[in-house]
């Protein structure tokens, strides 16, 4: 039988993680993603949404399937066709911008400090803009039709009916959403990097579970790791409490 010599640190791994920079940039980079990636999947979401409810398109079956089929996919499969895609050589769009003479734009996209969370983002938003499509077109087919022929007759646009008739009826769901974006960003980011960046270019794409997962199961700071995931599941926690406080506010109101 292997002795395994344990140390008891007390409080030191909490204190040091506020002071270690890697920690720090992996931290900085997921609040980065839950920042922006919720506001522009559900943005596009709403207007998908939207244009198959109330716009007259034809088969609108079809594009319902197409925009939800990201979302059926595997998250793995996803990152490894986005791979494909920001790859500098052969990649779909490096190519495109060479063919309409843009070159100077091209770049090794996962590769670049400046661009390699930006790729993260894309591949969430792609892979979850559907799911909560399907969503939305499930609240919106629940409003009566003859309240947006009623705003037609009184002189409405599709601006009109979008944000003085279907925001605010479906609210309730948008805060729903709006958890569950939260969450899956916090979440899903880590099977991207993994697959995608690995965290790098020198940590720039480094996301917090991602980090752990290195600390712990490469590094095997195993109490470190321990450390920084009850403080994830803290954050997460409280995340969780402010935004169900802030829906209870605005169902009250």
């Amino acid at each position: 039988m292997l002795g395994i010599n344990v140390h008891f640190v007390g409080l030191d791994n909490y204190a040091y993680m506020f002071h270690d920079k890697n920690f720090l940039q992996a931290m900085g980079n997921t609040l980065k993603l839950m920042l922006i990636v919720p506001i522009c999947t559900l943005f596009c979401s709403l207007l998908l949404a939207f244009a198959v409810t109330q716009c007259r398109l034809k088969e609108k079956s079809i594009y319902r399937v197409l925009f939800f089929f990201p979302s059926v996919i595997s998250l793995t499969v996803d990152g490894i066709i986005w791979s494909f895609v920001f790859h500098p050589t052969m990649g779909i769009l490096n190519s495109f911008l060479n063919s309409v003479g843009l070159s100077g734009l091209t770049r090794s996209w996962t590769g670049d400090t400046k661009t390699a969370l930006a790729c993260i983002a894309v591949t969430l938003i792609w892979q979850a803009a559907g799911y909560y499509m399907v969503m939305y077109v499930a609240a919106m087919d629940g409003i009566s039709a003859e309240i947006y022929e009623s705003a037609v007759i009184d002189g409405a646009n599709a601006a009109d009916k979008l944000f003085r008739i279907t925001l605010p009826l479906i609210k309730n769901i948008i805060g729903i959403t709006w958890v569950l974006s939260l969450s899956g960003t916090l979440g899903l980011s880590y099977i991207l990097v993994k697959i995608m960046t690995g965290g790098g270019p020198n940590g720039a794409s480094s996301v917090i579970l991602q980090y752990i997962y290195k600390i712990g199961m490469e590094q095997g700071s195993y109490g470190y790791a321990m450390a920084l995931t009850v403080f994830i599941t803290v954050f997460s926690a409280v995340l969780s409490v402010i935004s169900q406080l802030l829906m209870n506010r605005e169902k009250g109101e």
